[in-house]
């Protein structure tokens, strides 16, 4: 894997206001730190690191970094994490991470559906369901994919890929357990049948001809009785 070269400069003054201003420069607040260098803050240009993690690799991109007037023991980095700010969605600070190129690293790796309008199953009404968008590898820096690929043209509604059917370069290790779904396809969700309305008001209870009229609390059954006649 190719690495992305990035000059930059030390950031010496820090604090919420001071970062602000930063980025009003089109500057990217950063802090590089890992490998047992002290944490160093940085001011990134907003134009090269966008144009670092659009390459190939993404947020996995290995970055050369170079910082104006320090000298570096190690110089190739990755991006551990970004923020963004929830209005604009901006990027509002980066965090770097310090490699050697000979110790493996944990990653994650984008996972790419193929194929997906082509499945049988999806033909047939089925809902292609991506489990996980990302694995998660241990891996040399030169060995870290840009991507896992799952081809789907042939699955059927049911049908599942595990971790361990994925297709993973030698020397990449997957971090998920092998029995873990990454890629279904589950069956059409069964539409609910209301239940037809009834036609016409509801019906009175019609006491049959001969029915017991009433029953006492003890389980006793009592006739109605004839009214009593009038005496003069």
């Amino acid at each position: 894997m190719e690495t992305f070269e990035l000059q930059v400069k030390p950031r010496t003054v820090e604090g919420s206001r001071k970062a602000r201003n930063v980025r009003r420069q089109e500057l990217i607040p950063a802090i590089v730190y890992g490998h047992g260098m002290k944490p160093l803050a940085l001011e990134i240009p907003e134009r090269e690191f966008l144009k670092a993690i659009q390459t190939k690799a993404g947020e996995n991109v290995m970055i050369s970094l170079k910082v104006e007037g320090v000298t570096l023991q190690e110089s190739t980095c990755l991006i551990k994490a970004m923020q963004h700010d929830p209005v604009t969605d901006q990027i509002s600070h980066v965090d770097l991470m310090m490699i050697s190129m000979t110790e493996k690293i944990t990653v994650k790796v984008p996972v790419v559906v193929v194929h997906g309008d082509e499945a049988p199953g999806v033909k047939e009404g089925g809902a292609l369901d991506v489990v996980h968008y990302e694995i998660e590898v241990e891996c040399l820096p030169t060995q870290i994919p840009e991507k896992i690929e799952i081809d789907v043209k042939d699955m059927k509604i049911n049908d599942v890929v595990h971790v361990s059917q994925l297709v993973i370069a030698e020397g990449v290790q997957c971090l998920l357990d092998p029995e873990d779904v990454v890629v279904a396809i589950r069956p059409p969700r069964e539409e609910e049948v209301a239940a037809p309305a009834e036609d016409g008001p509801a019906q009175p209870e019609v006491i049959e001809k001969g029915k017991k009229d009433k029953e006492g609390e003890d389980g006793e059954v009592f006739k109605a009785s004839a009214p009593a006649k009038e005496t003069k």
